[in-house]
């Protein structure tokens, strides 16, 4: 039986460019192939402020997202699955998709979306991203 090993050491990331965490996690993990980033909300990483709309929040939280993996050298590209919580989930679901499109191609992410009660906020992600092995020079 063949197995693939990989590293097992786990590494925080952090940055910024993202909200700073509100509570005892870290914004994001790095463990082994893996990099899992905390549930992030719209705030600015810089003024605190939030936006009005779920469209302006969606871009926001999603700008938070792609600073934490970029710290593991990742972007959006290489998110395999995104958890989504929307606070008014039937009556914002369209504006967050319509917004959620414009960050992923195909083949995009396998997600999970659910209305949840958020503190304050309209919209809030995590996802999960995989470092894609380096192509082989060889061919």
């Amino acid at each position: 039986m063949t197995t693939h090993a990989h590293p097992t050491t786990r590494r925080a990331l952090s940055t910024e460019r993202a909200p700073a965490p509100a509570g005892g996690y870290s914004q994001g993990i790095a463990a082994g192939p893996y990099v899992f980033t905390s549930g992030f909300g719209p705030q600015d990483p810089e003024t605190g402020a939030v936006a009005d709309t779920v469209e302006e929040q969606t871009r926001q939280v999603l700008r938070n997202v792609r600073s934490v993996l970029e710290e593991a050298g990742l972007g959006l590209a290489d998110v395999v699955k995104a958890t989504v919580h929307l606070q008014h989930l039937h009556r914002d679901f369209a504006g967050f998709d319509r917004v959620y499109r414009e960050h992923f191609s195909d083949p995009r992410p396998v997600r999970t979306t659910v209305g949840s009660d958020l503190m304050n906020i309209l919209v809030e992600i995590d996802v999960v991203a995989l470092h894609r092995p380096a192509p082989d020079p060889a061919g």
